[in-house]
């Protein structure tokens, strides 16, 4: 059961997101976009959005840190009082996300026009990262200094299945709440290829190189406006060409 839970189902996950991101990529790229609902409601959304935003990219920033640099992240929390500094941030920034995350489910759920445009795959996705959300804050609460345990625990596992040499040792000790969390975070990336999710890996490197939009206001409008030099002389040119090839015909 280890076995399937800590290898199996994470492998499964990312086959799945990657064949499944290429397929719709090549057949429906124009689909990929986060479906914004802006100009229905606003006020919600900007305190939802931009709360649950930098609260779930925070936190996936204190996941990766210690992937990548395990040595300066235990360096970083080798003095108590930073620990003490992590720990409460951790708390307010994942109780920011969970604010956002409220908030985006209230505003569906409150607007009649929202809720008619919110798709089955919208509300499972949204109750699966309520979730993932819920039992990242239950672990955080109930074993605490999870940014000193965590590099010892789960890190290990998650390397061992990037250099494809799968280690369970570490991750098959473990709490079954952080099990729960860890394992329920793949079903993320199964999600993602199929719901609005997918947003989350496009980037708009485009605006670095594409031509400037160009927009002009009619600041006199109302007003008869007469056409230009080159559009007075092709307005009277249609005439005598018209003219020209009715005699020929």
């Amino acid at each position: 059961m280890n076995e399937f839970l800590f290898i199996g189902i994470p492998y499964l996950a990312v086959a799945v997101c990657v064949i499944g991101t290429i397929v719709r990529f090549r057949g429906d790229r124009f689909s990929i976009t986060s479906h914004s609902t802006q100009f229905i409601e606003n006020r919600w959304l900007f305190w939802g959005s931009n709360s649950w935003h930098w609260g779930i990219l925070l936190i996936l920033a204190a996941h990766v840190a210690p992937m990548i640099a395990p040595g300066w992240w235990q360096s970083l929390l080798g003095e108590p009082t930073r620990l003490y500094i992590l720990e409460v941030t951790g708390y307010g920034i994942a109780f920011l996300a969970a604010f956002g995350l409220g908030v985006l489910i209230l505003r569906r759920l409150l607007s009649e026009s929202l809720l008619a445009l919110t798709s089955r795959a919208d509300w499972l996705l949204l109750v699966v990262l309520a979730f993932q959300v819920a039992t990242g804050i239950w672990v955080a609460v109930a074993y605490r200094w999870g940014g000193a345990w965590y590099p010892d625990a789960a890190v290990p596992w998650l390397r061992s299945l990037v250099t494809l040499q799968p280690d369970i040792a570490a991750i098959a000790a473990m709490p079954w709440p952080v099990q729960l969390h860890a394992v329920s975070g793949f079903a993320l990336l199964v999600l993602l290829p199929y719901t609005r999710l997918i947003h989350a890996i496009t980037y708009p490197v485009a605006y670095l190189w594409r031509p400037y939009q160009l927009v002009l206001w009619n600041r006199r409008a109302g007003r008869t406006h007469e056409p230009a030099p080159s559009a007075r002389q092709a307005t009277a040119a249609r005439p005598a060409a018209r003219a020209q090839l009715d005699e020929r015909s």
